[in-house]
């Protein structure tokens, strides 16, 4: 089933994501309103693209998230792998997105103070300006 899914929400996100889905959209807008006068902009007028778009929306929202998922956690792969072949990298970094909020906040710190160690070095030696 999930197998399914994936090629299903890998194809459906391809094909809503292209130019000539929008404009199919933006044509059934304007179709819809301009059929408005005809209906004289009554409830079941306003209801019929309230509830099409409730629908799309809804089902758009799980396979965007889907596709969300699936590309970063490959790009999480393809980074881990970096790390393990890059010589002198902190392979501790793996997976670094399943530690704790706290952890990961303690990290961000490290990090920032490197690089305010290093952003000072380069300007030291003129390699950068000072701003």
């Amino acid at each position: 089933m999930g197998e399914i899914f994936h090629k299903i929400a890998t194809r459906v996100s391809s094909i809503a994501g292209s130019p000539d889905t929008f404009i199919i959209a933006l044509g059934i807008i304007i179709l819809w309103a301009l059929n408005g006068p005809v209906f004289n902009f009554s409830d079941t007028w306003q209801l019929i693209i309230n509830t099409g778009t409730t629908i799309v929306t809804f089902l758009m929202v799980f396979l965007i998230q889907n596709t969300q998922n699936r590309d970063a956690k490959a790009m999480h792969l393809k980074l881990d792998e970096l790390l393990k072949a890059a010589k002198g990298a902190r392979t501790g970094l793996v997976d670094i997105e399943e530690l704790p909020d706290e952890e990961l906040e303690e990290i961000h710190q490290q990090f920032k103070k490197l690089h305010e160690h290093y952003s000072k070095e380069l300007v030291r030696r003129g390699k950068i300006k000072n701003t």
